[in-house]
């Protein structure tokens, strides 16, 4: 990826910060060279602050970090769009966005997991789902495994309501399977994908 830092006379280019889960644009930031390498090396969003004249990492004063998830430059470029994970409100005035909007996926599913995240992130004790992260992988795994055996017990018997119930649990530990792991649903869309390509 090379970026044109030359093409404007400060030697920043725009940064639109995209959030990789939900889509949403959260912010524009501005960078320079130094910002992008600074951005690679901790994996957090580094932008070149014209107020302060300096580097300057989103969240190194609140706390609300933009972890990293992908650069691309456009075709000129010029402007970077970066995908990244929030861990809190973005704006300065504690809106989700500089926008004013609320930073939630149209799709539910996609919703449930950002929550399945912020359970992770920022963990409650009255919470069920940060109990879980709580006691370690393993337990995670055990669980995914015993509402497996119980849908399929399920499976045998024609009771529409206690199947569905059953798949919704399978489902819920699943993702935090996911998320325990470092992954979520669009890793394992972008797999199937792969393999329907590949069919003859």
């Amino acid at each position: 990826m090379k970026i044109d830092f030359l093409k404007y006379a400060d030697g920043l280019v725009p940064a639109i910060i995209q959030d990789d889960i939900t889509g949403k644009v959260l912010m524009l930031g501005f960078m320079n060279e130094a910002a992008l390498e600074k951005t690679q090396e901790l994996q957090k969003v580094t932008f070149f602050s014209r107020t302060k004249k300096r580097l300057w990492t989103k969240g190194e004063e609140s706390g609300h970090f933009l972890f990293l998830k992908d650069i691309k430059a456009d075709c000129d470029s010029d402007t970077l769009l970066i995908k990244a994970t929030p861990d809190g409100p973005v704006c300065h005035t504690g809106a989700d966005t500089c926008w004013g909007e609320e930073n939630m996926a149209d799709n539910f599913l996609l919703q449930l997991e950002q929550i399945i995240a912020d359970r992770k992130n920022n963990p409650s004790e009255k919470s069920y789902t940060s109990s879980l992260f709580a006691k370690g992988i393993n337990k995670i795994a055990q669980k995914v495994g015993e509402e497996a055996v119980e849908i399929v017990i399920e499976a045998k018997d024609d009771n529409k309501d206690l199947f569905l119930g059953e798949a919704a649990d399978l489902l819920f530990h699943y993702l935090i399977l996911l998320q325990a792991k470092g992954f979520r649903l669009t890793d394992v869309e972008q797999v199937l994908k792969q393999r329907n390509i590949r069919k003859p």
